[in-house]
């Protein structure tokens, strides 16, 4: 029975990952209703202020709901927002057993929804594929209880580590087919974020244009003395989403000048002569950032890394040497020892192509708001 459980909940969270990059601020959530050993409704939440999944997978299942097995990857909400609560939803419904494979971690929620269920007398069974429940909702689970979004660094390297050539050449290291990934990838989050450096070396675009039909995410250049040319390919780009600049320098001409050219100013304070990183994530979580997809340069990667505001890393390794003293992943200082070194845990290894991408969260935890 336990398979079938896992089987059924397994399907409800392939049905929420279909709304992953389209429901932020909401999380993505899946849901399968199930009489006897049939399927008798599914939903999925599909857009933010849309139905949630339970009322999409009621509607389709009507009047077999009731008495039915629910499963749900996260808590049925308990308040009123742009939808109705779900948790009343399924109690009108008359449904018999809920699963849910987590609580929801939001203030407004945790717990409520449950409280609800089994206030009318409905069994529920919470924790069924907890960790998969929870790994399609990190971005919404960092960001719910801390007020910062989920950081991604993502990279492109060769074999021995090198993320260009001696001349700073950087076009391709890897494969079409991991670029087309990326791409995917950057449709998936909220915001993507490179220094100043990288616009002025490689003039990025920052949208999803490999495949069409996917929304751009938000672009944050970090760039502390207002250096970035007016030239920039993001400033002259066919895109809905925005062009944030995050700096030091308050009220100036140039700061006016951006503006006119159509980015967005947001005035962090000075570290070290530079933007507070830390600072930055939280007014970009403020700013409904909950997702964040770090690409570039050395300088922002190795101080997001120094600073512990890295969740997950994403390297992909080319089958190319380049050698000499070719610039790296990182810049700044490192650590002394061995026993110091950040630790990946939680790995998983993927083939692009002739390319593979390494994924792994840091061992030592991230800052907290």
């Amino acid at each position: 029975m336990i398979d079938f459980q896992k089987k059924i909940m397994a399907r409800a969270l392939a049905l929420a990952r279909r709304g992953i990059g389209k429901t932020s601020p909401n999380p993505a959530v899946g849901c399968v209703i199930v009489r006897g050993d049939a399927i008798v409704g599914e939903g999925w939440h599909q857009k933010a202020g849309e139905p949630h999944a339970e009322i999409n997978a009621l509607r389709q299942a009507g009047d077999k709901a009731l008495s039915a097995d629910v499963y749900v990857t996260l808590e049925p909400c308990s308040h009123f927002g742009k939808t109705p609560p779900c948790a009343d939803a399924l109690v009108k419904a008359g449904a018999g057993r809920v699963f849910v494979g987590m609580i929801d971690p939001n203030p407004k929620v945790r717990g409520r929804g449950v409280e609800i269920l089994r206030a009318a007398g409905i069994d529920v069974s919470i924790g069924l594929l907890e960790p998969e429940c929870r790994r399609i909702n990190e971005s919404f689970i960092k960001h719910v209880t801390t007020g910062m979004p989920f950081v991604v660094l993502k990279c492109a390297m060769t074999l021995d580590g090198k993320t260009a050539t001696d001349s700073g050449d950087s076009k391709w290291i890897t494969g079409e087919k991991s670029r087309e990934y990326v791409h995917k990838l950057r449709a998936m989050v909220d915001g993507i974020m490179v220094g100043v450096g990288t616009v002025i070396a490689d003039d990025p675009q920052l949208t999803c244009r490999v495949l069409g039909g996917l929304r751009d995410p938000e672009r944050i250049i970090v760039d502390s003395r207002l250096r970035i040319p007016d030239s920039s390919r993001i400033f002259h780009l066919d895109s809905e989403a925005k062009t944030w600049i995050a700096t030091t320098v308050r009220q100036s001409e140039r700061v006016d000048e951006l503006r006119r050219s159509g980015a967005e100013i947001i005035t962090c304070r000075e570290s070290n002569g530079r933007v507070d990183l830390h600072d930055l994530m939280m007014k970009l979580g403020a700013m409904g950032i909950q997702s964040l997809l770090l690409e570039g340069g050395r300088e922002l990667a190795g101080e997001a890394v120094r600073q512990g505001l890295i969740d997950k890393f994403l390297l992909f390794y080319a089958p190319k040497l380049v050698g000499g003293e070719a610039p790296g992943l990182f810049a700044g200082k490192g650590v002394a020892r061995m026993a110091d070194v950040q630790k990946l845990q939680d790995v998983r290894i993927r083939r692009f192509g002739d390319d593979y991408m390494i994924e792994g969260y840091p061992e030592k935890p991230c800052l907290q708001a």
